[in-house]
């Protein structure tokens, strides 16, 4: 994926919070854009930026976004539900299915 630029050129979320500058070969700017800065930031404080960074690297491109996505719905799940996060949801979800 490409990274897209605002017309302003504002740097992504991350390249944000992280006080860095942002470059074309930024590998977070393509998913945590500067309008969404909450998303990163969530990301951030459950698996660090560099943790991230790491992973984002190691994947090809075509993988990244859902990669991504992944992360921010693990990570939502997570401070809603510091002990099981997602995996909570998905127990109570399958013993409803038990149930019906």
């Amino acid at each position: 994926m490409e990274r897209k630029m605002s017309s302003s050129n504002s740097p992504c979320a991350a390249c944000k919070f992280l006080r860095r500058k942002c470059t074309q070969e930024c590998v977070f700017a393509p998913y945590f854009p500067p309008d969404n800065p909450q998303k990163f930031t969530n990301v951030h404080k459950v698996f660090s930026a560099s943790n991230v960074a790491k992973l984002l690297n190691e994947l090809n491109a075509s993988h990244r976004e859902d990669a991504v996505n992944s992360l921010a719905y693990e990570v939502e799940y997570r401070l809603r539900d510091p002990v099981y996060g997602c995996v909570g949801l998905i127990s109570i979800l399958q013993h409803k299915l038990k149930q019906v």
